[in-house]
């Protein structure tokens, strides 16, 4: 049974004759808990009153967890719980810095969705970032909720309002380019030949699979032309395919962080895809490109297919500053250098193309040509939602369509560039590194 006690005010270090009044209840577990700081006796008892009333129906949370400031939950408790890969926690730190300056240090019962939804539309950031912030909060308040240090996540379900031109203090930035283009087939020919059959191939295999960046990055040559064997029509069907392994699959490139989110310096490694269930896959290879691939490894000497030179992993802003970003907005003449002969200038063919468009362009493809949806699915590396996903499977007449297709845009394409073959012969040597 909760009880009252008066606590005396101290003054000079001697109790006056000012009190206020201080709850002691009983916790679930038998311990007495106390709450201080009541004007009344009656308020006191009525707040213990309550506390022992939730204990009884299951439901009781600690006040003084829901107490502790968010920045000291985040830290302490759920990112040292909810670890994930190394690119994930760098991109959580990431929206922390622009959650922490207003809410690090509020109580989590203090956090409102009224307050969260009028802030994030001050951020000065891009639209997408601001919808990170609030859903990262949102999953960190469940997480609250789950331990227990919270009764419910004011944030779950909730629609934020956008950002308008008149929301004050706000940087509207214009939606990223590359998140609209796709480049014709002509185009990825013309900058793969441009950049020669080491690099260049790189940009073609990601179009014609959809490859990830980090998935082309880290492929290695014993997952590259293995064989697809499935029964149909009597006998089999076989083509040849890209795995993207299960637990190396993706070449990860980020920030390692300290436990307080500080920077420990950059990280390159091999890790596991990030969605363990539709991104470790096997991707189907159209003819021409096996062919290229296969006379690409008879040529290559380092383990991973598309790695530099050297042997080395390629960084993402590195290839993309090196090697793709002046094949396809051109260039000025180079001289020539020690280490370097001169180069010609290059003409723009597609200025602003990545490999995150090239991986757009595959998708496209698939849908140009009428890939069935759960073939497309699989071998975008997507994880399909709804029912369907159960039921509907890819089926070796999907996988032929599908390829005969893509051979198709390859050809087409080919044949309006008025080439027969790709960097000038078959055997692929690599002049061009």
């Amino acid at each position: 049974m909760a009880y009252a006690e008066k606590v005396f005010k101290i003054k000079n270090g001697r109790p006056t004759k000012q009190f206020s009044w201080k709850c002691k209840y009983k916790r679930p577990d038998g311990t007495w808990g106390t709450e201080s700081g009541f004007d009344t006796k009656k308020a006191a008892l009525d707040y213990g009153a309550e506390q022992e009333a939730a204990a009884r129906r299951g439901n009781w949370i600690d006040p003084k967890l829901q107490r502790q400031p968010f920045g000291t939950f985040v830290k302490a408790v759920w990112m040292p719980a909810k670890a994930k890969r190394g690119t994930t926690m760098d991109r959580r730190w990431n929206n922390l810095a622009h959650i922490f300056p207003r809410w690090e240090h509020v109580s989590l019962n203090a956090i409102t969705w009224f307050d969260v939804d009028a802030w994030q539309q001050t951020l000065t950031v891009d639209d997408v970032t601001r919808g990170h912030c609030v859903s990262l909060m949102s999953t960190i308040l469940t997480g609250a909720v789950d331990a227990q240090h919270l009764l419910v996540n004011p944030l779950f379900g909730r629609k934020r309002t956008r950002a308008t031109a008149t929301t004050p203090a706000l940087v509207v930035r214009a939606k990223k380019t590359s998140e609209e283009k796709w480049a014709p087939p002509e185009t990825v020919l013309r900058i793969g030949h441009r950049m020669g059959p080491a690099t260049g191939l790189h940009v073609i295999t990601t179009a014609w699979t959809g490859l990830g960046w980090g998935e082309g990055a880290a492929l290695h040559r014993d997952n590259t032309l293995l064989t697809r064997r499935q029964q149909h029509d009597g006998g089999w069907f076989e083509c040849p395919v890209i795995r993207v392994h299960p637990e190396v699959g993706t070449l990860a490139e980020y920030t390692a962080r300290g436990p307080e989110g500080q920077k420990l310096g950059g990280v390159l490694q091999l890790e596991p895809p990030k969605n363990d269930e539709a991104r470790p896959r096997d991707i189907d290879v159209p003819p021409f490109l096996a062919q290229l691939l296969q006379l690409h490894l008879d040529d290559w000497p380092h383990p991973y297919v598309f790695c530099t030179p050297s042997g080395k992993f390629w960084r993402r802003g590195n290839f993309s500053r090196a090697q793709l970003k002046p094949a396809a907005g051109g260039r000025d003449r180079l001289p020539m250098v020690k280490g370097h002969p001169a180069r010609p200038a290059w003409a723009p063919i597609m200025p602003g193309l990545t490999m995150r468009a090239l991986r757009h362009t595959h998708d496209t493809y698939q849908d140009q040509i009428g890939v069935k949806t759960s073939l497309a699915y699989e071998q975008a590396g997507h994880l399909r939602p709804g029912i369907k996903r159960v039921y509907q499977h890819p089926t070796p007449a999907m996988r032929i369509e599908r390829l005969e297709g893509l051979q198709e845009l390859f050809e087409r394409a080919m044949r309006n560039l008025g080439w027969t073959t790709l960097w000038g012969r078959v055997d692929l040597v690599k002049r061009y590194l």
